[in-house]
């Protein structure tokens, strides 16, 4: 036991794994050339990380053309090409300057020219239609804003500035990038969820969001954005002069850029809010594909929606935690076509700019996301190809860190002969885009043309025709759709007249949706029929006391179910028909998650339950949230624990609410994780000699539950990911069967050490004074580092001033600690490995 014991508690006490590479800058750290980090008048402090400590892919060169002097030019945020081949960038405090590369592969220098004009503090810039756009996000000049610069005299200098039009909202979850349309003809604004809807001449959304909230909603544990409420960051299209204003999108939490590809599709890198983390309700930074009238389900505190909700689009790739800023695609570079035709996105607060593959599926897309070039720090900022040269330059700095610009060429054998397009998803697109016609305006022939796609089996394309349905006169396809008999077309149909009918249809719509047969339908069937139920008591009314009593009938049989996002829902419907049994079903539950995740859907669920409680369910209740203290996740955690068990007790009796006051007033016992996974009863210490064999040979007929339950039982979930559950700070596992054999994801799993990826490993930081700091670098302001030092509390931060550091080295101890299988028995790994290589697939033949 001794052994695990060590093993766990060196775990608890240990560094989070970084997302960072390991061999970063050593050499920024400890000199420019010789004098180390005694003094500032080292010139470290002017000095950007070298290009040699940058991971790059293969075939390609990074060069390093300026390091900002802070003092003098700010830190850079914002850049984009003018139509000579130049570079206009933007410090985020400061001046604009226009910058002119020296020809690829000369000695020359890079020339810079700050814009004589009052304005900048910029975050979005655009040159197009003879003029320089710029999106003011502070207070410089004449305040928040789209403006436009122009030169009208010829001589090649601005010396024009125009407001089109204030935005309300800045900072940096404020107004954001400006881009062409397509098209050529108009400019998409990008703007952040702190930033009021401008007013609108047309929309592309139906102008009838809402919260849609179940249950009553928890705001932020820490008050963010409290009292915020839906559309959330916003896509809008205007014309050159900034007077037509049409929205496109809406939900996002805070998309800092997008860009088009050449079909015509819209992309963007969507933020998480890292205060969430580990929380069910956390959603990772998202690649997002943004098709017309979309919403992506941002609401405040923890009432995100999930993915799953059909009355909402999900991303197309998850990345993790991270802070997105600029994005582009790599048309016009002189890269081979692979990369020519990738996605590139910014990571600011990891470090990482990755290409994003894309393949065309239905109307949508497939995606792979490659580290294309990785450092630490590399505050990437904002980037763009420069079709003078062919070469994809790039900008690091924000929050007044030091700030360089960089210019990426190939240099590889490969052809960089421009890329041809595809005509793979061509119809698909054709058929999304011609339902989208119908978006925003009213014609006698869009129900006959959208209804046959209301059942497509690409939910990009009933979206569209959902969309294209709601901006109809309800007179005109209501009825329709209440006696609509296809399942799927059913529920996209009654969706729409959900969110456009009143209260007097509800009876109906109710009855249309008992007429869909919840065994027939798969999982996502059966959370979109859920969802309707749900959207049908909060936006038309509730029901009443009979029809009441019915729905308890239904629902209670089906809870438990076999997935946790099933029971979730489900969950959140027995406590909001107050089913008598909800009490006892959900105090079950809670008891057997293996996820803190899943059990704080529970607790929250419940925190609003009036009947059906014995007084040893409230008391079991309560104790949760004892061991709950021992939670680790992002700086809300706590905040929202606190608030659930506040909402709980303002539901008690007074009988219940004074027989139960020594427990609510108990002071918790903090146990780190090592500790609480200690409670279990030491096995063995398994070798992987001994456990090869039997994973060769064994895998079936296992049980996918207790699989999922041991991933949590070892402490896996705290740190990792696996079918949308779980911690974000270390790689998703989901896909673990396509990287691992059985043997080899036994022995990762044995033996962490043996072998660190350079992008999980951890790095040791030698400061001054002879202390060390091990951890991952996770975000940096101005010179402050925020390292994570417990993997277990991501939102845990260790302050470090960089100029105190003299080193920085990788780590050759995992922060994955050893000995988490010896707590299990054999059967308990067999089905463990079963459910890592199941990729969330319960159905997979090892379960049969």
């Amino acid at each position: 036991m001794n052994s695990i014991a060590r093993s766990l508690h060196r775990a608890a006490s240990s560094p989070g794994k970084t997302l960072l590479p390991i061999l970063a800058t050593t050499a920024l750290w400890i000199a420019t050339s010789s004098g180390g980090l005694a003094a500032e008048s080292s010139g470290l402090a002017a000095t950007a990380t070298p290009v040699d400590q940058l991971k790059v892919l293969d075939g390609f060169k990074v060069e390093l053309l300026h390091s900002v002097p802070r003092e003098q030019q700010g830190s850079w945020v914002a850049l984009t090409p003018d139509p000579k081949g130049r570079l206009i960038v933007s410090d985020q405090y400061g001046k604009l300057y226009r910058l002119t590369p020296p020809p690829i592969g000369s000695a020359d220098e890079l020339i810079i020219e700050p814009i004589d004009l009052p304005i900048g503090q910029a975050q979005g810039l655009l040159c197009a239609f003879d003029s320089l756009y710029v999106m003011v996000a502070n207070e410089a000049y004449e305040g928040r804003g789209l403006y436009r610069v122009r030169d009208t005299n010829g001589d090649d200098q601005y010396d024009e500035v125009k407001l089109l039009r204030k935005l309300e909202g800045g900072g940096e979850h404020g107004p954001h990038a400006i881009l062409l349309s397509p098209e050529g003809d108009s400019l998409f604004i990008i703007v952040g969820n702190q930033t009021t809807l401008t007013d609108i001449d047309a929309s592309r959304v139906p102008l009838n969001w809402g919260e849609d909230h179940l249950l009553p909603r928890l705001w932020d544990g820490n008050g963010f954005m409290r009292g915020a409420l839906a559309p959330g960051g916003w896509i809008a299209r205007t014309d050159p002069d900034g007077e037509h204003w049409e929205l496109i999108a809406t939900g996002f939490r805070n998309e800092y850029d997008a860009a088009f590809n050449r079909y015509g599709d819209l992309f963007t890198f969507d933020a998480d809010m890292e205060w969430d983390m580990n929380t069910p309700w956390y959603r990772p930074t998202r690649v997002c594909l943004v098709t017309s009238g979309a919403e992506f389900g941002w609401r405040s505190g923890a009432g995100k929606w999930p993915p799953y909700y059909p009355d909402n689009l999900p991303g197309i790739l998850d990345i993790g935690p991270g802070s997105p800023t600029g994005v582009a695609f790599g048309y016009s570079a002189k890269f081979p076509a692979r990369y020519q035709n990738a996605l590139y996105i910014c990571d600011w607060s990891y470090g990482k700019l990755y290409a994003v593959h894309l393949t065309p599926d239905q109307s949508g897309y497939q995606t792979e996301a490659e580290e294309f070039i990785t450092g630490s720090p590399l505050p990437l900022t904002d980037l763009a190809v420069n079709p003078a040269d062919g070469a994809l330059y790039f900008a690091i700095g924000g929050r007044r860190t030091q700030s360089a610009l960089y210019r990426v060429t190939y240099t590889g054998n490969e052809s960089t002969r421009p890329a041809r397009a595809s005509n793979a998803g061509a119809r698909a697109r054709a058929l999304r885009r011609n339902l989208e016609s119908f978006h925003g305006r009213q014609d006698p022939a869009a129900v006959r043309a959208v209804w046959p796609h209301l059942d497509h089996a690409d939910r990009y394309i009933r979206f569209a025709a959902r969309i294209a349905l709601e901006h109809q006169d309800p007179a005109g396809w209501h009825e329709r759709a209440l006696t609509e008999r296809n399942p799927q077309a059913s529920m996209t149909a009654l969706l729409a007249l959900i969110r456009t009918g009143g209260a007097s249809q509800q009876p109906r719509v109710i009855e249309a949706l008992d007429r869909i047969r919840w065994d027939r339908l798969d999982q996502a069937g059966q959370l979109e029929l859920l969802r309707l139920y749900s959207l049908a008591f909060i936006r038309l009314r509730e029901p009443g006391d009979a029809a009441r009593e019915r729905l308890i009938s239904k629902f209670d049989p089906l809870f438990p179910a076999k997935s946790p996002e099933l029971n979730a829902e489900l969950a959140q419907m027995l406590v909001y028909l107050e089913a008598p049994s909800a009490a006892t079903k959900l105090m079950a539950m809670l008891q057997s998650a293996p996820t803190q995740e899943e059990q704080m859907d529970y607790v929250r669920a419940l925190r609003v339950l009036k009947t059906g409680w014995t007084l040893e369910q409230r008391e079991e209740y309560f104790r949760w949230f004892l061991k709950a203290a021992s939670f680790k996740g992002g700086s809300s955690l706590a905040g929202f624990l606190r608030d659930m068990k506040a909402d709980a007790v303002a539901n008690l009796n007074e009988d219940h609410l004074a027989k139960l006051k020594p427990i609510i007033e108990a002071q918790a016992e903090v146990k780190t994780p090592g500790e609480a996974l200690t409670d279990r009863t030491f096995v063995k210490d398994w070798t992987l000699d001994e456990l090869a064999p039997l994973v060769e040979r064994n895998l079936r007929n296992r049980d996918y539950d207790r699989g999922r339950s041991m991933f949590g039982t070892t402490g896996c979930f705290a740190c990792h990911r696996f079918n949308s559950e779980g911690g974000a700070i270390g790689p998703d596992l989901t896909g673990v069967a396509g990287r691992f054999n059985p043997r080899d994801l036994l022995e990762s799993i044995i033996d962490p050490s043996k072998e660190i990826s350079d992008q999980y490993g951890s790095v040791i930081l030698t400061k001054r004074d002879g202390s060390i700091v091990t951890g991952r670098i996770a975000n940096l302001n101005d010179n402050n580092l925020r390292i994570i030092e417990n993997m277990y509390a991501p939102g845990d931060m260790t302050h470090v001033n960089r100029r105190t550091v003299v080193s920085i080295e990788p780590s050759p101890i995992s922060m994955m600690p050893e000995g988490l299988l010896s707590i299990l028995t054999e059967e308990e790994i067999l089905d463990l490995m079963a459910f890592l290589l199941s990729r969330g697939d319960r159905e997979h033949r090892m379960f049969r």
